[in-house]
């Protein structure tokens, strides 16, 4: 008995809420205790968002950098931070893409063109950029549908959240959630194969060592 109370009270002290207290307070440790168990989980969606690790990793930062920048208006009220993390994610891939737009757009205003790098012949490079076509294929499928199906697919499928997670992330209705994924998964089913993202478990850990690399 003794033991499970121990048990309980260790896993309260190291859970989602406890942690996100002492963030919100100004405890930077907590703050980066809660980035090393979520981060994996966000960079994945940010991928998959983007078709590009290079990409993804810079946004994983400007994701915990807001969620840190907006903590005290947050309350977890019991909850696990990743579905406000895959939030906070959803807005800045989208922000990503229009400065992507914007970006294209002033390139082709100027006609400048640059030839693309000869990619190196490393097996974890030859990888990423094959994790990276198959993504790019997937994002074709599904950037074919309206945004807000757009960003049900991505917080359930791409982030794997459940319905009620979703609703958090995207701050709508559980129903609304149900509804746009049907919708969504029937215009896909139409129109394209099942646009299956690749699951990047290797990168994510390589991107996990990194992080540890850089705080050593």
């Amino acid at each position: 008995m003794d033991q499970q109370r121990y048990a309980d009270a260790t896993a309260q002290e190291h859970s989602d809420q406890c942690l996100w207290d002492r963030a919100v307070g100004g405890d930077a440790e907590a703050f980066g205790d809660l980035f090393v168990r979520h981060q994996a989980v966000v960079y994945t969606f940010c991928f998959r968002r983007t078709s590009s690790w290079a990409i993804a990793e810079d946004l994983v930062s400007s994701v915990f950098l807001e969620v840190w920048r907006t903590r005290r208006q947050l309350d977890l009220d019991g909850k696990s931070l990743r579905p406000w993390l895959i939030g906070v994610a959803t807005r800045v891939t989208w922000q990503h893409q229009r400065s992507v737009v914007r970006h294209e757009r002033m390139l082709n205003n100027v006609m400048l063109r640059r030839e693309p790098e000869a990619p190196s012949l490393d097996a974890t490079v030859a990888a990423r950029l094959d994790d990276e076509r198959r993504m790019a294929d997937v994002l074709v499928a599904v950037r074919s549908l309206a945004k807000a199906d757009q960003d049900v697919i991505a917080v359930c499928i791409f982030a794997e959240l459940n319905y009620s997670d979703a609703a958090t992330a995207l701050s709508v209705p559980v129903g609304t959630v149900k509804s746009r994924l049907s919708r969504a998964r029937r215009r896909l089913a139409a129109a394209f194969p099942r646009p299956d993202p690749p699951t990047p478990t290797r990168q994510g850990d390589v991107f996990h060592q990194r992080q540890e690399e850089s705080s050593s």
